[in-house]
């Protein structure tokens, strides 16, 4: 477990990035994308996500992506930065994510 608690493992990942190109570079490079908490290193994303998966992580790639400036009516705005992370499993490996499958 790499020396973290489970609490913040459990807490590094926040969601899945389902997107076009997400959706494109799954089956290709055995890759996975996921939103993580902006606080979060490529060692805790590694351990979070071999943590919850129970698969063996090769790489991590860290992206961090700037609010976009929005106006709420009259009022402007601006939506909060993300990061996202690239998730390259090992050979052999891979993450059942619900829901995928259509019958």
């Amino acid at each position: 477990m790499s020396g973290y608690s489970k609490e913040r493992l459990t807490n590094v990942l926040i969601a899945p990035h389902v997107s076009e190109k997400s959706a494109r570079i799954a089956p290709l490079g055995n890759q996975y994308v996921f939103r993580v908490r902006t606080d979060a290193t490529k060692p805790e994303i590694r351990a979070a996500v071999e943590f919850m998966f129970e698969v063996k992580v090769d790489t991590v790639r860290v992206v961090n992506q700037a609010g976009k400036s929005r106006r709420f009516g009259r009022t402007p705005g601006r939506r909060s930065d993300w990061k996202k992370a690239y998730v390259r499993l090992a050979a052999g490996q891979a993450i059942e994510m619900g829901g995928a499958e259509r019958a």
